[in-house]
């Protein structure tokens, strides 16, 4: 390990401490963390399990992200806005997933203010999102440089909550904005810092 809080992984990749060493961890920072995501179901699904991982570990919640794929019918956000009492208690009742009431309660929420974003004239929930992507990204050299909100997060936020969604505070939404490529905060001499075409290195 260095003082950059980088590691060279056993393949000569500079990874960050958090992503050295689980498998799992490796493979979603290699693959999917920091790459864009446009669409709009692919926007409901990570901000839905952002939220679930309030208060809990990342890989916590990727570990059970099939379960919860299952659980949510894909994350389609036409079916989730749908759900019942019913589906409440099917959910609360599935160990597979994170079972916290609030949580769930909320995910149906924000489907349903999903839908109704569709008729707004800053556009769906990507669109929307997307549109807090600010002028600049952090450059940290280490990992006590990474932020944890921005003025877009705060906005984001605001704005969201303005829209009918819950559990969408500013940190939720930075990591939320980290984890779909809208902020780059890949440590500098990481393998995938600036590899999402958004940024550049």
């Amino acid at each position: 390990m260095t003082t950059t809080g980088l590691v060279v992984g056993d393949d000569g990749l500079a990874r960050p401490l958090w992503a050295a060493s689980d498998p799992l961890l490796r493979e979603y920072y290699d693959t999917e963390w920091g790459m864009p995501v446009r669409d709009e179901r692919g926007l409901f699904e990570r901000l839905s399990l952002e939220a679930f991982q309030s208060g809990l570990s990342w890989a916590t919640i990727l570990r059970k992200r099939p379960a919860f794929r299952e659980a949510f019918h894909g994350f389609d956000p036409e079916v989730v806005a749908r759900y019942d009492d019913a589906d409440v208690a099917r959910l609360m009742a599935d160990a597979g997933i994170v079972r916290n009431r609030a949580k769930v309660l909320a995910t149906i929420t924000n489907a349903r203010a999903t839908l109704a974003l569709r008729e707004d004239p800053d556009g769906d929930l990507a669109a929307f999102v997307w549109s807090f992507r600010p002028a600049d990204t952090p450059r940290p050299r280490d990992f006590s440089e990474v932020p944890t909100t921005s003025p877009e997060s705060l906005a984001l936020s605001k704005a969201l909550k303005r829209k009918g969604f819950t559990f969408v505070g500013p940190t939720t939404m930075y990591a939320l904005m980290e984890a779909v490529g809208i902020v780059d905060t890949h440590l500098l001499g990481s393998h995938r810092r600036g590899t999402s075409g958004v940024w550049p290195d």
